[in-house]
Order: structure tokens, then sequence, then C-alpha cells
């Protein structure tokens, strides 16, 4: 890559290296404050331990799958986003101390009362797919579908969980659901019942998948729309034309997941069962033996009888945990090379001392906010989901 290219790519893509920088209108947030333990301390366990001890009932730790075994070892509960955004709502604690990214503290601020606390143990851990879709990005696609005359009254948004409060309230503002990738078929069936276009942000992979395999459209009943291009790179009769627009978003870790992942973990043993998230290419997922959220992938190896070869396509300390959990089974990752959610393992052991040691001294620290108005929103596009039929409440 030339020094230019390098420059051009740098100036589209502007990067908060290990955290360092600020950027406090984006996803991934800002860097972290305060005098965190260096992650050499040998007493960081004991640290943790003791101050989980001393918070007591007074915070409630939970923990995303993804996360790193030395931080899931002190969570109260674990589980994917949106379980644990209601466990925080549920739970009646003061305090939840958020070991996830931005947007999942976002969600469990929208869920809870005024007088509870949400606390992200480092900011930096935002997620680079939330980042693919800025509020005025959205808000300038939804002005060239309305120019090209679908918008309001045809077309329903429809946002994936992994997104900002602010997108999810645009979401609700005009309409629209949110969805997990566990209900996704349901969300977008609501939404086709609203109107006759669906824009799904912003997770282009997700969307196809749903729109595609679960509902039976054909590939060329969806577009997907690049902010960074003028019009989205569509034409007014391509946006009037989809039946689903989507966003031109991924996941940093599904996304890299390839054919040839897939053709060389079967080479290597053609019984292996191949077992991927929803987020992943429809390349990918059409190859697949089981599809489906992270719940369901735990599920699948949990319920699997022994001697079951697994290669699953999701991000690699749930992969690795659940190889751990089931040594009965013959588990190996999709992909050869190492492929953390790299924001997600920004909440390491340190952090997470210093967040819960800050709170025993009764100061709160990375406190996650959402306003009144974007979480009024926020929370009508939630409810929608929550009266999805087949949706926990």
């Amino acid at each position: 890559m030339s020094n230019s290219t390098l420059a051009e790519a740098a100036e589209r893509t502007p990067l908060l290296i290990l955290g360092r920088g600020a950027d406090p209108t984006a996803e991934r947030g800002t860097i972290c404050p305060g005098d965190v333990p260096p992650a050499s301390d040998p007493t960081l366990v004991a640290r943790a331990r003791a101050a989980r001890e001393a918070l007591g009932d007074s915070a409630f730790v939970l923990g995303h799958h993804y996360q790193r075994d030395e931080v899931i070892q002190f969570a109260d509960a674990r589980g994917d986003s949106f379980k644990l955004a209601q466990e925080a709502a549920a739970n009646g604690a003061p305090h939840i101390i958020f070991c996830g990214v931005h947007f999942m503290a976002e969600t469990a601020d929208i869920l809870t009362g005024d007088e509870v606390s949400v606390i992200l143990p480092d900011l930096a851990a935002g997620c680079s797919m939330a980042d693919m879709a800025e509020i005025a990005q959205v808000e300038a696609a939804w002005e060239d579908l309305r120019a090209a005359g679908t918008g309001p009254g045809t077309t329903v948004p429809m946002t994936y969980m992994n997104s900002t409060a602010a997108i999810k309230s645009f979401t609700g503002q005009h309409g629209g659901v949110v969805c997990t990738s566990s209900n996704a078929e349901r969300a977008m069936e609501w939404a086709f019942s609203q109107g006759d276009q669906v824009l799904f942000l912003p997770d282009e992979h997700l969307g196809r998948n749903t729109a595609v395999l679960d509902l039976g459209l054909a590939l060329d009943d969806c577009v997907v729309y690049d902010p960074r291009k003028p019009g989205g790179g569509l034409s007014a009769d391509e946006l009037r034309r989809a039946k689903v627009v989507l966003w031109k978003g991924h996941c940093s870790v599904h996304g890299t997941f390839t054919p040839a992942h897939v053709a060389l973990a079967r080479a290597k043993n053609p019984d292996v069962k191949l077992l991927v998230h929803p987020e992943c290419r429809y390349e990918v997922v059409t190859q697949a033996d089981v599809v489906g959220s992270t719940s369901t992938i735990i599920k699948a190896v949990r319920e699997a009888p022994p001697g079951t070869a697994w290669a699953i396509g999701t991000e690699l300390n749930l992969v690795g945990r659940l190889a751990q959990e089931h040594p009965e089974q013959d588990i190996m990752f999709l992909n050869d090379n190492v492929c953390f959610c790299a924001t997600m393992n920004r909440i390491d052991l340190p952090h997470l001392v210093w967040a819960m040691e800050e709170l025993v001294e009764g100061r709160v620290v990375n406190q996650i906010t959402v306003d009144p108005e974007t979480r009024h929103w926020a929370a009508v596009a939630l409810d929608r989901m929550l009266a999805l039929p087949g949706t926990p409440g």
C-alpha cells in the first residue's frame, strides 16, 4: 500500500489505537481516566475479590459471553447484550458494572431507572459495527429515501441491538423496531407488516441473511447503502425497487470468516459440523450446519453428543470457553488466525478492579448516561421488539 493510500485510509477511518486519543461522539467512547493498576500486578485477583465482596448487593456485575476469562469469573450474570440489559433492569442493584461494550451499557441505562448508575470499566470499549452507522449518516440516508419516493409511510427502519442509542432512538421515532440475532426474523416480518420496505441497520450480513434465508426474499431484493458515497451509491430507482435497504456495516469478527475457511475446516475433518453466527457473510452462512445467535451456539454445543466435531464461526473467547467446558467434543475455531473482539477485550481485569475499587470508595466512574429524549424513543423501539411473539420480556 502506497503512502498516499495509507494517508487516504487514515483520513477516512480515524482510529483510536489501543484506546489512545478521545472521540466522545463515537460509539467506541474515550480513553479511561484515573490510575488503572498495571496488568502485571500480582494482587489483581485478590483485589477484585475483595472489592466485589465489599460492594455486596450494591453492585451487579454483568459479563458478556465474549469477555476474557479473567473478567467473566467475577460476573454475577453472563449472557448476550440484550439478556444482560434485561438482567440489569430486573436486578434492582443501584450500580451496574457492565463488562461489555458501549452500546450494551447504553441499552442497560435505557432499561433501568434514573436511580441506577451503569458503569463501563473502560470507555474505549466500543463496537466497530455500531461505529459504522452514525446518526447524521442515517438521517442523510432517510432523506435520500424520501427523495427517491420511499421513506415515511413506506420504509420501516429496523436496527440491530448492536447500534448506538441515537440509532435506536431514530428507529423508534420513525415507527421502527430493534432486533436481536435471535428474533431478527420475527422483527423483519413485523416491519413488513408496517410498510413495503425495510431499512436495516447497521449489519448488512444479518439483514441479508434474515431477508433471504428466513423470509425467502431474493438476493436482488436487497441493495447495500454505503453512507460514504453520494446517495449511498444507489440510484433513486434502485432505492425505490429494493425490498430491503441494507446498511454497509459489519462485525469486525464475524465478517472475517470466508468460504475458504469453511473449505479448510471440512478438509481437515469431513465430519465436522459448521456452527456460525448470522452476522457472518451469506456465503458462509449458506454452508453452515447450524446458524444462530450466541445463545443458540452455546445450546447447540451443550446438547450435542460426545465426540461431535465443531468448527465454530464466532468470537474466539467464547469458542475457547466452549472448548474448555466441553472436552468431550472436538471444537475448533473456524478461522486459523486469532480473532478476538478487540474492543470487548479492552475490559480487562485491571479496569474492572479500578472501577470496583473506585465504587467501594463511593466514586462512580465511567457512568454511561443516555439523555431523556434519546432514551424515550430508543425505549419505544425496544418495547416494540419486546411485544413481538416469542421475545422474552
